[in-house]
């Protein structure tokens, strides 16, 4: 498979969910990063990569409730051992928190940070509710509830 993703100056660029999921179907490394809060994770659920055989890993770009960019973000993800050619592909609600992400860790040194641009709920429909537009609930990629 060939991505063409968009290109961003900050980070290696942005990917739909289902283009994400094609990464992280086709590279046995890549990982999937999902920066949002514990409260997001229990209550609206994620991801679900069990047919890649793959996990994801949770590590919170924001500390809830206050919402202040965690400190130690970097290190944090560091401390799980991956490598700076390794494809990560950093997933929030909607593409913000991730996009900041895939920043951070770029500049950090890694190479491979992509954005998972319309997140996991997508955009705001007319009634202002997530989960209709976009996302990748949406493109009816695998995902679950605790």
């Amino acid at each position: 498979m060939t991505l063409t993703p968009a290109p961003v100056a900050d980070y290696a660029g942005d990917l739909s969910p289902t283009q994400a999921w094609s990464l992280l179907q086709d590279e046995a490394d890549a990982l999937l990063i999902d920066v949002r809060t514990d409260a997001e994770w229990s209550y609206v659920g994620g991801p679900n990569l069990a047919t890649l055989t793959k996990h994801v890993l949770q590590l919170s770009w924001q500390i809830f409730p206050q919402m202040q960019v965690a400190p130690d973000f970097v290190e944090q993800l560091c401390a799980h051992a991956i490598s700076p050619t390794q494809s990560l592909l950093f997933l929030c609600r909607s593409g913000v928190r991730s996009r900041h992400a895939a920043a951070a860790m770029t500049q950090a040194g890694y190479l491979r940070c992509y954005n998972i641009s319309q997140g996991f709920e997508g955009d705001k429909d007319s009634n202002g509710q997530r989960g209709n537009i976009g996302g990748w609930k949406v493109d009816g990629l695998d995902w679950m509830q605790p």
